[in-house]
């Protein structure tokens, strides 16, 4: 197992994420704890000692679970993440009484990693809001020791994590992001990278693999990489892509059976990361993707100026391209949901002045009319 320093810790590079356990899915209550402690057991042997979880993950179960599961476990041999659920309004104002039963539900005296989960447009404000008294107290718990290094995760645009980090960045000490060669464009990760980098904050990683969607790419969309490493498939190109950054100290892979864990591990017996040319070639099949499956906006804000409902048209037609690769999206839907009715892709009145000025010519009102059933 590789291992990356971090404060005088010794992290395995690969973290296992605790979001998608065996079971029914981590929207889903249940999981299978054999077959989840058979996986534990393994990842302790081959060297993993970082385990993410979250107080929403498997509708609240996976905390319970992994702590019951790593409380078998010496506790100096592993490190335990978990988050404060920013992204429900109705804990906004409970920052205490989450924290303590998070406590509660794992059974841990304190947390080697704490996150403010999910910074997004959603819920930046109450984040820096100080009625909600979130960052003081989270960073009290910091102080008395029940949280050893505070950071916090994003899914946000480049701008939400600015005001963050403007406000708090001082005392973050690692930041996860969704990273992969993918979205080293798609969703801009490469500026959150460097916006990361000027704050001097180490990268954690979060769907490296894209919840599994790399898995389903054909053999033609990968036969331009055989030629540069011929026994290596998608999955292991996707790592060695992340091993080249010398500021991402941990990848997490929420792997959802004893095939997905070993495979993952035994990528991470090595460090081979791309160099220029191959990581060229992956990001050069990341924008056909792109090109093949998005609408092609450029951001240019003609079409806002000529909405007379004064909608978001190019972050709507972001969010429908995220919706038109992977499918039905929590994070798009929290954030439409937490939009007045009038400011909604379903209150497009169809007139269709927007296409009058788009430069792409994208047919904005089918979108927002497909958008808005996508929706449902």
């Amino acid at each position: 197992m590789i291992y990356k320093d971090f404060k005088g810790k010794k992290l395995s590079s690969l973290g296992m994420g605790c979001m998608r356990l065996p079971g029914d899915g981590y929207g889903n209550p249940f999981i299978e704890e054999t077959e989840t402690r058979k996986m534990v057991a393994y990842a302790f042997e081959k060297g993993i000692n970082y385990f993410d979880t979250a107080w929403g993950y498997h509708a609240g179960k996976s905390e319970i679970v992994m702590g019951d599961i790593l409380r078998e476990y010496p506790r100096e041999s592993y490190y335990i993440a978990t988050k404060f659920p920013g992204y429900d309004s109705s804990v906004w104002d409970k920052v205490e009484e989450v924290f303590e039963k998070q406590i509660e539900k794992t059974g841990m005296e304190y947390f080697d990693f704490y996150m403010f989960h999910n910074v997004c447009e959603v819920n930046i404000d109450a984040y820096l809001d100080p009625k909600y008294g979130i960052f003081d107290y989270l960073k009290a718990q910091k102080e008395k020791g029940r949280i050893r290094h505070l950071g916090f995760s994003a899914h946000g645009d480049l701008p939400v994590l600015e005001r963050f980090l403007e406000a708090y960045g001082k005392d973050m000490e690692f930041c996860q992001i969704q990273l992969n060669w993918f979205d080293w464009s798609f969703q801009d990760a490469k500026a959150k990278m460097e916006l990361l980098k000027k704050w001097d904050i180490p990268v954690w990683v979060m769907e490296p693999l894209r919840g599994g969607k790399f898995s389903e790419l054909t053999d033609e969309d990968i036969n331009e990489l055989k030629k540069f490493r011929p026994d290596a498939n998608i999955i292991e190109w996707s790592f060695r892509f992340l091993q080249q950054f010398d500021n991402v100290k941990m990848i997490l892979s929420g792997m959802s059976n004893f095939e997905q864990l070993k495979e993952n591990i035994e990528i991470f017996e090595t460090d081979k990361p791309l160099n220029s040319e191959e990581t060229e070639a992956l990001l050069k099949l990341g924008k056909k993707i792109i090109e093949r499956n998005s609408l092609p906006c450029t951001e240019c804000s003609y079409c806002t100026t000529h909405c007379p409902m004064e909608l978001n048209i190019p972050r709507f037609i972001s969010q429908y391209n995220e919706i038109c690769y992977r499918g039905p999206s929590f994070l798009v839907s929290l954030e439409i949901s937490s939009l007045p009715e009038d400011k909604r892709p379903s209150a497009c009145i169809g007139c269709k002045s927007c296409e009058a000025v788009c430069p792409q010519q994208i047919k904005i009102a089918d979108m927002m009319a497909d958008f808005t059933e996508k929706l449902k």
